[in-house]
C-alpha cells in the first residue's frame, strides 16, 4: 500500500550544486593563477565546456582524465564533466609513469585535459595510451604539442542547455588509490555520494563551510575529490581559492595573505613547513582561522604551534574509498572545563564519525570490539559514500565484507565513539606480543627541537620479534643522538616503546599523496642490525 503525502522526490546530484552556485552564490569568487571569476561567470565558462565535451564526442558514463593540479580549469572539469552524465578521472600527476600508463587504461579514459606545466610528461606518457582519443591542454607549457587547449575551445563554444537530470545513482567520479601496495585500486564514486557528503562536510560540528569563508584546499584536486571541497564549498557559496602547481611555504603563505583565506587544507607536512615564515612574520595568516589537517596523524606539538596563531587545527580522516571524508577531530561538550593540555591531546586523536556514517572496530577474528578506549581493533565502516568494491577489480575482495569497508586503519574507542587512530595494521610494531604505535612516537619525536621529520617502523629482532626504529631528518640546529631521544620520550612513552636505534638521512621517502613511504623504508632498513 502507498501512502499519501509523501515528500518529493528530486535527485541529489552535482547538477544541483552547479544550480546553486550558478544561481544563490553567482557573486561569489573562484581566485586561480590564471584568473579571477565570479561563481556566475565559472558557470558559464562550465556550460560552455559540457558543449566541448559532447562535441568531442563524450557520451553519459564515459571517462574525461585530468591530469592537472590546483586551478580554476580543474575545477571547470569538476563540473562540466558531471553535469553531461560522464565520469571525471583524476589522474594523480606524482604516480609512476607505469602506474599512470595502467589507471588511463584501466578507466579507458577517452578524453585527456592535461595541465601545461606537465605537458612534457604527457608527450613521454600520451604514445602508450591505448583508450585516449584526444587529448586537450589546459594553459600553456613547457612543451607545445600542438593540441587544442580548453580556454579556446571554451571561447568557441556555445552554453549547454538541454542538460539531463542526472541519475544521483550515477557514477560522476574515479579516482584511484596512491599504489602503495600495487597497483592502484579504481574508486567509483556516484553523484548522491558527493552531494551527501557536501551536506554532511558542511554541518556545524564537521567543518561548516559558510558563504564569508574563503577556502584554499592545498591538497591536490587529484586526490580524493580534493578531500570533496570542490563541491563543499560551492555548496554554501564560500568562495575557492587555488594556488596552482607550486605549493612550497612562501607561495601558499603569500596567497593566505594576499587573498583573505580563512580555511586552508594539506597533509601536515604543509602547514609544519609554514611555520618559520609565521614565526618569522614574512607570513602574517590575520585571516586563517582554520586548517583541515589530513593524510597523515597530526602531531599533538602542531596543533599547540598554530593554537599560538589563533588558529584551529583541525584533524581529518578518509581515504579514497571514503570518498573522501568520514571524520573530524572536534571537541564535545563533554570536553568543556578541560585545561588546555587536556584539550590537546583530545583534539590529537582522531575524532567522532561524520553523522550518517557507521563504524564498528573488530578484532583479526572478526568479531566486534568493545568501545571501551583500550581495546585494540581495525575500524570499519559503511555508509552512502562509502566504497562498496573497486572498480572493474575483484582482487581485493577481502577489503569488503558484510556490507562494510576495512579501513586497515587500527584504533581505539571511548564509549561516546571518539576514536584514536593508532596505527596502519602493517605498521603497528609487534614487541614480544603488545603492540606499539608507530604513529604516536612520530608525533612526539617532531616535539624535538633538533627533528625537522621523523619516522618509525619496526625492524626484525631475534628475541622481541620486532623493536622500532627511528628515521630522522635532523632540523640544522645539531644531530639527535638514540640516548637524546629517548630521555625525550622517556616521560610519555613505558620503557619498552622506546626506540632501540636511530637513523639520521637527509630525507623521508614519500608517497604520492604525501604520506609517510614505510614500504620503502623498511627495503632501506632491511641491513639494519640493531644494537
Amino acid at each position: 500500500m502507498t501512502l499519501k503525502g509523501l515528500m518529493q522526490d528530486s535527485q541529489l546530484n552535482i547538477g544541483s550544486i552547479f544550480d546553486r552556485l550558478r544561481t544563490i552564490y553567482s557573486d561569489s569568487q573562484i581566485i586561480s593563477p590564471e584568473r579571477r571569476m565570479s561563481y556566475g561567470e565559472f558557470a558559464e565558462r562550465v556550460l560552455r565546456l559540457a558543449t566541448v565535451l559532447r562535441d568531442l564526442g563524450v557520451g553519459p558514463g564515459d571517462r574525461v582524465g585530468s591530469f592537472a593540479f590546483n586551478s580554476a580549469r580543474h575545477l571547470e572539469l569538476y563540473y562540466a564533466v558531471p553535469l553531461i552524465g560522464a565520469v571525471l578521472h583524476t589522474i594523480n600527476v606524482r604516480l609512476s609513469s607505469e602506474q599512470i600508463v595502467y589507471i588511463v587504461d584501466h578507466a579507458e579514459d577517452a578524453v585527456v585535459f592535461y595541465d601545461g606545466v606537465v605537458s612534457e610528461r604527457i608527450e613521454e606518457l600520451a604514445p602508450q595510451f591505448s583508450t585516449v582519443r584526444r587529448l586537450i591542454a589546459m594553459g600553456e607549457g613547457p612543451a607545445d604539442l600542438g593540441h587544442d587547449d580548453q580556454d579556446s575551445l571554451i571561447a568557441g563554444a556555445s552554453p549547454a542547455v538541454d542538460l539531463p537530470d542526472v541519475d544521483e545513482n550515477a557514477a560522476c567520479g574515479l579516482c584511484y588509490t596512491s599504489g602503495t601496495t600495487g597497483m592502484p585500486k579504481g574508486v567509483l564514486y556516484s553523484h548522491r555520494a558527493q552531494w551527501l557528503h557536501a551536506m554532511s562536510f558542511n554541518m556545524a560540528d564537521h567543518m561548516g563551510l559558510t558563504q564569508m569563508d574563503r577556502v584554499l584546499p592545498v591538497v591536490p584536486l587529484f586526490h580524493a575529490a580534493g578531500w570533496g571541497i570542490p563541491y563543499a564549498a560551492p555548496f554554501t557559496g564560500a568562495d575557492l581559492v587555488f594556488h596552482g602547481p607550486d605549493n612550497s611555504p612562501g607561495t601558499v603563505g603569500k596567497v593566505i595573505d594576499e587573498e583573505g583565506v580563512t580555511i586552508a587544507a594539506g597533509v601536515p607536512t604543509v602547514w609544519k613547513e609554514l611555520l618559520p615564515l609565521l614565526r618569522s612574520g614574512d607570513v602574517k595568516a590575520a585571516s586563517l582561522n582554520r586548517l583541515m589537517v589530513g593524510g597523515a596523524a597530526v602531531p599533538r606539538s602542531l596543533i599547540e604551534a598554530y593554537e599560538g596563531f589563533d588558529v584551529d587545527l583541525i584533524q581529518a580522516w578518509g581515504m579514497t574509498e571514503t570518498s573522501p571524508l568520514v571524520c573530524l577531530s572536534r571537541p564535545r561538550r563533554h570536553h568543556r572545563g578541560l585545561s588546555n593540555d587536556e584539550l590537546l591531546d583530545v583534539r590529537a586523536k582522531t575524532g567522532t564519525i561524520f553523522s550518517g556514517i557507521e563504524m564498528r572496530i573488530c578484532a583479526s577474528d572478526g568479531s566486534v570490539v568493545e568501545w571501551d578506549g583500550k581495546q585494540v581493533g581495525e575500524i570499519e565502516v559503511r555508509g552512502p559514500w562509502i566504497a562498496a568494491a573497486y572498480y572493474e577489480d575483484e582482487t581485493s575482495d577481502d577489503k569488503f565484507h558484510d556490507g562494510w569497508l576495512r579501513t586497515g586503519d587500527m584504533a581505539t574507542v571511548e564509549p561516546d565513539g571518539y576514536f584514536k587512530i593508532v596505527d596502519r595494521a602493517k605498521d603497528l610494531v609487534k614487541s614480544g606480543g603488545e603492540w606499539i604505535s608507530s604513529v604516536d612516537l612520530e608525533g612526539a619525536l617532531l616535539a624535538h627541537p633538533q627533528v625537522r621529520d621523523a619516522a618509525v617502523v619496526g625492524v626484525p629482532s631475534k628475541k622481541w620479534d620486532e623493536r622500532p626504529v627511528a628515521i630522522i631528518v635532523a632540523d640544522g640546529a645539531g644531530i639527535p643522538t638514540l640516548e637524546s631521544l629517548r630521555d625525550f620520550l622517556a616521560p610519555s612513552f613505558p620503557k619498552w616503546w622506546l626506540p632501540d636505534d636511530v637513523v639520521i638521512v637527509e630525507e623521508i621517502p614519500k608517497t604520492s599523496v604525501g604520506k609517510i613511504d614505510k614500504k620503502t623504508i623498511r627495503v632501506q632498513l632491511a641491513d639494519v642490525e640493531l644494537p
